[in-house]
């Protein structure tokens, strides 16, 4: 037991230190009270421990699990103590070793499945991408969302850009997506959206504000710009909400990719930080499915694949386009995780 609770206090450290790297020192700080004050003999405790695999793993992401959990205690106003020293009032570590005893209850339920990934200034990259597709294959776009959570991301089109100096999006939409640019702007591309739909294994549907809650409770406390973010993307999913169903990943996409695809229509499948939460039976048929729809590929039936992940071996996050049947592999930016920063490359 020793052991395996020593490696739990590593892997929140280690977050901690990727927090504090990622400009959110009061998340690092509410980590490093966790890894302090976590108690193995309470309900998040054992949970924690008969946990299998990697628990410093994105898959796992045990660390940012509890630290939804606090942040949704401090949101909601159940324990005022917390919400202060979130504040920069008080003892932090010890109003949170103090909410660990007094909520282990509510907080256990917060270790069940990872983080959901809603960030919708990741929209910019996909746009991004979109607009060099639309500038080999100049059609209309029937778009495919693995990973969509919330569909925050998926919802692109009812937003406003500012890429590089090229404006593009809903000119009227109150969430402009701005990131820093560094480099040339990306093609000037139309982008018509013919259909757009996507898939997550556990699915948000923003009908409740306590789902509303759940999402923005993921979202680093200090980054109030990307809170305010995540509540305008809500208010729009809300307005319009996009069309997502629950499934596995490979599964949904073999079934998507064999269906008909109408002459003159790109087809594009897309996910941004999604491929390390994936099972890896359902990434194997994920990317045998992506191989053969790239074989069925027609110039008037194109296919693309759009990623933004984290490549291992560069320790960064990429933006990559490939395109049949053309069969360009383009590397077109490298970016932050939360949308800061585009780094252009094309």
């Amino acid at each position: 037991m020793d052991d395996k609770f020593s490696s739990v206090r590593t892997a929140f450290g280690r977050q901690a230190i990727f927090c504090r790297d990622n400009g959110s020192p009061l998340t690092a700080d509410i980590l490093d009270a966790i890894a302090g004050h976590i108690d193995p003999e309470s309900g998040v405790g054992a949970q924690i421990m008969a946990m299998e695999g990697d628990l410093e793993g994105a898959g796992e992401a045990v660390a940012l699990r509890l630290a939804g959990g606090l942040h949704a205690l401090a949101r909601s106003g159940r324990d005022e103590v917390l919400a202060t020293a979130y504040r920069g009032e008080g003892d932090l570590a010890k109003a949170v070793g103090a909410s660990l005893a007094a909520y282990d209850e509510v907080l256990v339920g917060w270790l069940d499945s990872p983080p959901q990934t809603n960030e919708p200034a990741r929209a910019a990259y996909v746009m991004a991408g979109l607009m060099v597709a639309a500038a080999r294959y100049p059609m209309s776009i029937d778009l495919l969302e693995v990973g969509s959570s919330a569909g925050l991301v998926l919802n692109l089109n009812r937003y406003r850009y500012d890429l590089g100096g090229v404006e593009a999006g809903e000119p009227t939409s109150p969430l402009l997506l701005a990131p820093r640019w560094i480099g040339g702007p990306p093609p000037a591309s139309t982008i018509s959206l013919i259909s757009q739909r996507g898939v997550d294994r556990n699915p948000v549907y923003l009908g409740s504000q306590e789902a509303a809650e759940k999402l923005i409770a993921y979202i680093w406390p200090d980054q109030a710009d990307r809170i305010e973010r995540a509540e305008e993307a809500i208010a729009l999913a809300r307005a319009f909400p996009p069309p997502i169903v629950a499934g596995e990943a490979g599964d949904w996409v073999e079934d998507q990719l064999v269906a008909p695809q109408v002459d003159g229509v790109l087809r594009l499948i897309f996910h941004t930080i999604t491929l390390q939460y994936l099972p890896e039976d359902q990434k194997r048929r994920f990317h045998a499915a992506i191989a053969a729809a790239a074989a069925r590929a027609t110039e008037d039936k194109p296919f693309g694949w759009l990623s933004y992940e984290f490549d291992d071996v560069r320790k960064a996050f990429e933006l990559r386009l490939k395109l049949w049947p053309s069969g360009e592999d383009l590397h077109l930016a490298d970016g932050h995780p939360h949308g800061a920063v585009v780094d252009w490359l094309l």
